[in-house]
């Protein structure tokens, strides 16, 4: 197989990080040609000298003297703000992984496969916000859209060689995040940086909180959803505390297929940037015999409302799931800026889909962007006004 050139939005997230190090890895295999940052210029310009990028591009403007001098001394192309990252997304490679977190990465995604690239799809807000387009720009392209998430990698690896119309059910399973042991009582009063302290998995701090509200795991139900092409009432959701089982499908004979590994995203990362084949990665292997138990429950839908909010998004259709990801995000700003509490974040998001479930809000077509950006816009105004009704 020929060398791969490869581009990375969000270059300095774990994601990113983690892909970085298994292209190194490889150098006979892939070649970075672009990467994409935002606010951690050194890092940024180290990884581009490491691995030997054209093209280093940082989302913000006022960076971009910041970046210039930290590549001054090498022929890397440096670039800033929102025209220049168009520009990286629009640059022909083989393929690009989108690492970028929120619906900030939709756009580069989309760019991407227009121009011709395979999907390495880690932003899953692209899936929540604009499936439909998401994956008819796949096909058009007749480019690859490889889920990245482990939960998705779990079920896409599960699905290899089976039909779409013997599946009966997919379930995810979920760490339960940072506040499993408490009680919704103690919820009430938790900190930013008591939902940082996730239990198994090492990531960046929005994620990890919308770990510890199972957010992350609403937005990954609709993913599951749009990716797949399946029904709400076929996705189930299991919290499971050892993060080792990521997720399994029950097939209409009642037999079911676990995906069990290591909790390493380089093992879905390498599963994708491997376009669906397995190389020899340098993971940690289980060892069955020091596996005591692994234990599966339901959610706690009280502590956890995001989970019911998911399925009223999906049975509401067309726009509504860029609406929930604008929504979540606003609820997400205002909580780690201390301005609402942990369990508000819930209903923040919950007003503002009642609100707009009950709007002539004029924006209907799923495939449209322009519609698709117009409601994400919409709902995080909305959002911010019931943030600040919570005060």
């Amino acid at each position: 197989m020929g060398l791969k050139r490869v581009s990375i939005f969000g270059a300095t997230g774990s994601i990113g990080q983690n892909t970085l190090d298994l292209i190194g890895r490889d150098p006979a295999r892939f070649q970075v040609d672009t990467l994409t940052g935002g606010h951690q210029i050194d890092q940024l310009a180290q990884d581009a000298k490491t691995y030997g990028a054209r093209l280093v591009v940082t989302a913000y403007d006022d960076h971009y003297q910041a970046l210039k001098s930290a590549l001054a001394d090498t022929d890397i192309q440096v670039g800033a703000g929102p025209s220049a990252m168009k520009e990286a997304a629009s640059r022909p490679v083989d393929m690009a992984m989108s690492a970028i977190v929120g619906a900030a990465g939709l756009e580069p995604g989309l760019t991407a496969m227009n121009a011709g690239a395979d999907l390495l799809l880690a932003n899953k807000e692209s899936m929540v916000a604009a499936g439909a387009l998401t994956r008819t720009t796949a096909q058009n392209n007749n480019v690859a859209l490889l889920p990245v998430d482990s939960e998705h990698s779990g079920v896409f690896q599960a699905l290899q060689g089976e039909r779409r119309d013997t599946i009966e059910r997919v379930i995810l399973t979920a760490s339960g995040g940072a506040f499993r042991d408490y009680t919704l009582d103690q919820m009430q009063s938790v900190t930013p940086e008591q939902a940082c302290d996730h239990p198994t998995w090492a990531m960046g701090q929005r994620i990890t909180v919308d770990s510890a509200s199972m957010f992350n795991k609403a937005l990954e139900i609709i993913e599951a959803k749009e990716l797949f092409d399946i029904e709400p009432n076929q996705i189930d959701v299991l919290v499971h505390r050892q993060s080792l089982v990521h997720a399994l499908v029950e097939f209409h004979d009642a037999g079911i297929i676990a995906h069990v590994g290591p909790h390493d995203m380089r093992h879905a990362i390498g599963y994708a940037l491997y376009s669906g084949t397995r190389a020899k990665l340098p993971l940690e292997r289980l060892d069955f015999t020091k596996i005591s138990r692994l234990d599966f429950a339901a959610p706690d839908r009280q502590k956890y409302p995001s989970i019911d909010l998911a399925y009223q998004v999906m049975h509401a259709g067309g726009l509504m799931g860029a609406a929930f990801n604008a929504a979540k995000e606003k609820a997400l700003d205002a909580f780690l800026a201390r301005q609402i509490g942990f369990l508000q974040m819930s209903e923040v998001v919950k007003s503002v889909i009642n609100t707009l479930s009950d709007m002539e809000h004029g924006f209907e077509d799923a495939l449209n962007l322009e519609h698709i950006l117009g409601m994400d816009a919409l709902a995080r105004e909305l959002a911010l006004r019931v943030c600040a009704t919570q005060k």
